[in-house]
């Protein structure tokens, strides 16, 4: 007997392995048929979720904390066992604005530390406020782009605009110059810098070397009643998620998400992202980022627990929820890694044997311990240094100084 699973998603390159589920026969091996249910913003993507139209939900991962902590309209429990992807999103800033930085477009992105000075004397000579899209108030990007600012004393609050809009109206408003530029999840930023639009002027994975991005996230009463159909669709998104890393598949992969079902942007522009291939300007060479954007490797779809906290300490630090062992416990457990080993346990996928770890200590590929297999993690450097301890959220907190 075959069940239906419907998953809202956005068209983003992070959709991947959902689309891949669907149309490369994953999940009809595991019994499942896969509605995939195509969403403009991430609002209306949560009350889906929320009021129970959909399932599951590609979900942006600080967005399902915050609806679980109740600070994003209807608060609903949430679950997270699993994660689609790390890394794949871009800052992309009007052609006008980027020439104000000093360094070259290879230099930029190689050095984000550098880059962010560059930009707050950038601010000074532009023509007004900054005013620079973002997909979500609380989105992955949105804590990324808050952290690299706070880098050079921008404070993201007073010395710039951020201005909440649906990815694929990013190039629209920038075009209109309702915006100065935008961070979202590829292939957004690729299709403004195309046109001439925009330049590249950081990227997630030099910012946090394995930062978190979309999750899939269920509401946790459907999860607990539903945890055979759970298990089945995990092992199908895990098996998905090896086919979209494998170099080798990427081309069909973008001819997937190409569909206008799905991303209906260009195949070449959507397949840059998935090579690690990015052009910066527009007629450049592409420049070679090969852990751009992540589905399977290293682990990628465990959800460590650690790494929500790291959302919840961003939430804390910008004045967006109260510090309490209350709030600090229900935003960990959020994500699930006792879902993703029971669904995996009988599978060939290598898993951590522990649920949290310090996030941004590892420099080089590191051995650990693996309850099936071997597992290397790869390096998870922020770029200004930090390690984050989620058992010491406090001491990691005061390291940014006074409270704002």
């Amino acid at each position: 007997m075959t069940t239906t699973v419907k998953i809202a998603f956005l068209p983003l390159n992070d959709a991947a392995v959902l689309v891949a589920a669907r149309d490369m026969g994953f999940a009809e091996a595991e019994g499942l048929d896969l509605e995939l249910v195509r969403t403009t913003s991430w609002a209306t993507l949560r009350d889906r979720l929320v009021f129970g139209q959909v399932h599951a939900a590609q979900m942006l991962a600080p967005l399902a904390i915050a609806v679980t902590l109740g600070l994003s309209q209807q608060p609903a429990a949430l679950a997270a066992p699993y994660k689609l992807n790390v890394n794949g999103n871009m800052l992309v800033m009007a052609t006008d604005f980027a020439q104000a930085l000093d360094q070259s477009v290879a230099a930029r992105l190689a050095d984000p530390l550098g880059t962010a000075h560059d930009f707050a004397a950038a601010i000074g000579l532009w023509r007004r406020k900054p005013i620079i899209g973002v997909v979500h108030r609380f989105s992955s990007h949105s804590m990324m782009l808050r952290y690299w600012l706070a880098s050079a004393g921008i404070d993201p609050d007073r010395d710039v605009v951020l201005r909440v809009l649906p990815p694929s109206l990013t190039v629209e408003a920038l075009r209109a110059g309702e915006i100065d530029g935008f961070i979202a999840g590829e292939p957004w930023g690729s299709a403004a810098v195309e046109e001439g639009l925009a330049e590249t002027v950081a990227i997630g994975e030099r910012i946090w070397q394995r930062g978190i991005e979309k999750i899939l996230a269920f509401r946790e009463a459907w999860l607990e009643d539903n945890a055979e159909t759970v298990d089945r669709l995990l092992r199908a998104l895990a098996r998905a998620a090896v086919w979209c890393d494998n170099p080798a598949n990427h081309s069909a992969l973008a001819a997937l998400l190409a569909n206008p079902r799905y991303v209906d942007q260009p195949a070449e522009l959507i397949g840059r992202a998935l090579s690690g291939q990015i052009v910066a300007r527009s007629g450049e060479a592409p420049i070679a980022h090969p852990d751009f954007m992540l589905f399977a490797r290293e682990a990628t779809f465990f959800p460590w627990r650690s790494q929500a906290l790291w959302i919840y300490s961003q939430l804390v630090r910008w004045k967006m929820v109260e510090h309490s062992p209350d709030n600090a416990a229900k935003a960990g457990a959020v994500f699930r890694p006792d879902i993703f080993r029971r669904a995996l346990a009988e599978s060939d996928v290598a898993m951590p044997g522990a649920s949290m770890k310090l996030e941004g200590a590892v420099d080089l590929p590191l051995a650990v311990g693996s309850r099936r297999g071997e597992l290397t993690l790869g390096p998870d450097r922020f770029f200004d240094g930090r390690v984050f301890d989620p058992e010491k959220i406090d001491e990691f907190l005061a390291g940014f100084g006074a409270p704002r």
